[in-house]
């Protein structure tokens, strides 16, 4: 699989990753389904797994992702995997909330530490900012806890540009991770994908086929039609117009089946003219 940079981190990824979320919520596979979907994707050349600490069911489950990841990576010991977590949220009850305190975001890189059954954390993410917390104060806490080698480098995820400048003003961000696909094209008005463009930062596009209702909606129309003539998936189509985009992307599709996963990994060699973005994005409705 073709390689990119993973931001200004030193390391190389493939193209694709794999967002890991869909093995660890509701309607999950079987961990050992799980876990034979995550040997496929690394087969398939994917060397970028992002996971989180609270893809779970609920807080008794926390860490569930990050496990599966870890136990995959043990049984393939030769794959050179970067591995990338989050943390500040909470899953009470099977709710999604925030927490960006710096003692729960320490308290969490260190669960995920303990998860993942390594000393250091490739790439921590702060999971979102918490309105109720100063967002210098939790992004500071990152920057300690890899000063200190808990995290070897940062990560944020829905995020506004003004955030990622405050951020890079106290530690180095090599990735953003914010929402992007045909239906939610925020990335590219809001000067995210610019402002990661411009400053060797990897952006890692999260629901890139809108969800499952998305992707399948995916399969029919005008976008359809353009995926038949090249001959390829619309999920694979979509996934090689955000890499012909910018340089900085690299795409983390979820899926829960391997069939899934190898065919979005695929999108990695295919390689898309002007004229084919222009058509792809009238093919959006734009």
């Amino acid at each position: 699989m073709k390689t990119r940079a993973l931001g200004s981190s030193g390391l190389a990824v493939g193209a694709v990753g794999m967002g890991c979320m869909y093995l660890s919520i509701q309607d999950r596979p079987t961990e050992e389904a799980a876990v034979r979907t995550l040997l496929a994707a690394m087969d398939a050349g994917i060397s970028l797994l992002d996971t989180a600490d609270v893809y779970c069911h609920d807080q008794r489950d926390i860490g569930h992702n990050e496990r599966l990841v870890a136990r995959a990576l043990r049984e393939r010991k030769s794959a050179a995997v970067t591995v990338a977590t989050k943390g500040g949220l909470e899953r009470p009850n099977g709710a999604w909330t925030r927490n960006g305190r710096p003692g729960h975001l320490r308290r969490a890189c260190e669960a995920s530490l303990a998860a993942l059954g390594v000393d250091r954390i490739d790439v921590y993410q702060l999971h979102a900012p918490d309105p109720s917390v100063p967002f210098a104060d939790s992004v500071g806490e990152l920057a300690r806890l890899r000063a200190e080698g808990k995290i070897a480098h940062v990560g944020l995820s829905n995020v506004t540009v003004s955030e990622i400048e405050e951020a890079r003003r106290i530690v180095p961000v090599v990735s953003v991770q914010n929402r992007w696909n045909p239906g939610d094209r925020a990335p590219e008005t809001d000067g995210v994908l610019a402002t990661c463009s411009a400053n060797a930062i990897a952006f890692l596009p999260y629901s890139p086929f809108g969800g499952a209702s998305g992707a399948r909606r995916l399969s029919a129309g005008k976008l359809a039609a353009e995926a038949k003539l090249r001959e390829m998936s619309p999920h694979r189509l979509v996934l090689a117009w955000m890499l012909a985009k910018s340089p900085a992307v690299i795409t983390i599709p979820g899926a829960r089946r391997i069939e899934s996963i190898a065919d979005s990994a695929g999108a990695a060699d295919v390689t898309l003219s002007e004229a084919d973005v222009s058509a792809i994005e009238r093919a959006f409705g734009r």
